[in-house]
């Protein structure tokens, strides 16, 4: 099984290196695009998923992030510092937010996250002097390195590639250690987590500083690759949709980002031959998914290996109990 997973990872990989090179440019430029909601995703998974914290303000973090590269590039600065302070910016607002995540919980905490995103959109369409307002920043420009230019569609993309593969790394060796064991205890139990000495109170802000970071960082890449923003894509739908990318792909699966920003961003792509019924199609789709998998896609081979297991201990239990009534009608 481990064998199998190695391998099926590998192949992903290879799609995500070779694949691109064979499409257009607008296949490519969806490619990024989903790229950076994994990104976004990954963050939120953290928060919801591992940390068991209810967040729809996600496109908060995103609109932050680029913005804060649109008005450092605007002013002069290199892209390589306005994306390391689009994500320290998230990293500082996310710690700021979690406050109330210690105060309320469930749907309490949803709508205090959902606030803050409004508030956010509303700093981001008013506040001209800063934002630009509706007309938004436009001629964001794409980086470059060592010589070497990212300003084409393919080469940005493998740009993106790049940083979502590092952030992937980052992620699993922080769930893999002590951190990734503290918070997956306080999602299941804060009470208990707490008498083993796990400090809720700081686990729960790390959990929203560090999802926001992330969120900050594809924001940051997102105004790159569209070179304009404006507070259109951040607003609460997108937070949403956001979520609903978790919740689609599995909540506390660690590829459950991947398979979720494939269904919010590259399915409705798909189901455009529908024209006006796509939204719709969309939409029932994803109901019927949600009543089908409420753990989301990734958990498919977790129910049939529950089933499996229930199989065979039915199975076992009734030849046990074939062989007691055996030795019984001997006796």
């Amino acid at each position: 099984m481990k064998k199998l997973a190695l391998l099926s990872i590998f192949l992903g990989l290879l799609a995500l290196v070779f694949v691109p090179t064979l499409l257009k440019n607008h296949g490519i430029y969806l490619f990024t695009y989903w790229l950076i909601y994994v990104i976004a995703a990954m963050g939120l998974n953290l928060t919801v998923g591992y940390a068991g914290q209810k967040s729809l303000g996600h496109a908060a973090f995103f609109g932050i992030g680029a913005y804060t590269l649109a008005i450092m590039l605007k002013a002069g600065l290199s892209f390589w510092l306005g994306l390391p302070m689009a994500a320290l910016g998230c990293f500082v607002v996310g710690l700021a937010l979690g406050f109330p995540a210690l105060r309320v919980q469930t749907i309490y905490l949803a709508f205090a996250t959902l606030g803050f995103n409004t508030a956010i959109w509303l700093v981001m369409r008013n506040e001209e002097w800063l934002t630009g307002g509706t007309f938004g920043i436009n001629n964001i420009a794409r980086p470059e390195a060592f010589g070497v230019s990212f300003d084409g569609n393919l080469a940005y993309y493998y740009l993106v590639l790049g940083i979502a593969l590092l952030l992937a790394v980052l992620l699993l060796g922080l769930l893999r250690s002590p951190w990734g064991k503290a918070f997956t205890a306080l999602r299941d139990n804060p009470i208990r987590a707490e008498s083993l000495g796990v400090d809720i109170r700081n686990y729960t802000l790390l959990s929203f500083a560090i999802g926001a970071a992330y969120a900050g960082i594809a924001g940051a890449l997102f105004a790159s690759l569209v070179q304009f923003i404006d507070p259109s894509p951040f607003n609460v739908e997108a937070s949403i949709m956001m979520y609903l990318m978790v919740v689609v792909g599995g909540p506390g699966y660690f590829f459950g980002p991947m398979i979720g920003a494939a269904v919010g961003v590259i399915l409705p792509e798909w189901l455009r031959f529908a024209q006006a019924w796509y939204l719709f199609v969309f939409g029932s789709a994803v109901v019927v998914l949600m009543i089908w998998l409420p753990d989301g896609l990734l958990s498919i081979p977790d129910r049939l290996r529950a089933k499996r297991q229930s199989r065979e201990a039915s199975a076992l239990r009734a030849v046990s109990g074939k062989q007691q009534s055996t030795l019984g009608a001997k006796a």
